[in-house]
């Protein structure tokens, strides 16, 4: 009886180790820059997962790949922008998030962590890149993975149904300051959902996924 093989997807649609060619080639069938790879036993494919690809595939195959998303990339994404991301240990839980320039992927503010919850993460840093941008005079637009964060800094209110309680209170003073901030601010940057399934993971993702 013939070995069936495992295959290694690091970046695609859903990265991870797949049993079968038909589950893998559904991560990265249309997928610019996808890297993948077949491994003879599930042992192996794991340990490559949490490898870097160069590893197994070559670096110049692997820079071939991501060379293809940077083009990609160019052609539908302003790289003079901010992306913002949060990851929250547990919801609620200790929320952290931060924002990066896309062109370099430099990290330009970093907060947390606090007691809170990913959405409000997620509302928090597009208001402190808007006012960041703000204070400094850059009509940088920013990019959010999340479409309830961006929804809230449109209405100007962060509608989480987070209990406030001493614990959250640090952050829920927070939340009232960029409340304001929204109140009392006008700004000209566009705040646009960042494509995940065409762009891949927004480049200010914390990579505990």
């Amino acid at each position: 009886m013939a070995k069936g093989k495992f295959y290694v997807v690091w970046k695609g649609v859903t990265p991870g180790v797949y049993s079968t060619w038909h589950d893998c080639q559904a991560q990265i069938k249309g997928y610019e820059g996808a890297v993948y790879k077949s491994f003879a036993s599930r042992e192996e494919a794991e340990q490559a997962y949490v490898s870097s690809p160069y590893a197994y595939i070559g670096r110049q195959a692997a820079a071939r790949r991501e060379k293809k998303v940077e083009e990609a990339l160019s052609a539908e994404v302003c790289l003079e922008a901010l992306a913002v991301d949060a990851a929250c240990s547990g919801n609620p839980g200790p929320m952290e998030y931060r924002g990066v320039y896309l062109r370099t992927g430099k990290e330009i503010f970093h907060f947390g962590p606090m007691q809170g919850t990913n959405n409000i993460g997620e509302f928090l840093a597009i208001v402190h890149a808007l006012a960041l941008l703000g204070q400094r005079q850059l009509s940088m637009t920013v990019y959010s993975d999340s479409r309830t964060a961006i929804s809230w800094v449109r209405q100007k209110k962060c509608k989480t149904k987070l209990e406030r309680t001493p614990q959250t209170e640090p952050l829920f003073v927070r939340i009232e300051r960029a409340e304001h901030w929204l109140r009392t601010h006008t700004y000209a940057n566009p705040v646009l959902k960042w494509e995940t399934e065409r762009w891949g993971e927004v480049p200010a993702d914390f990579g505990r996924k």
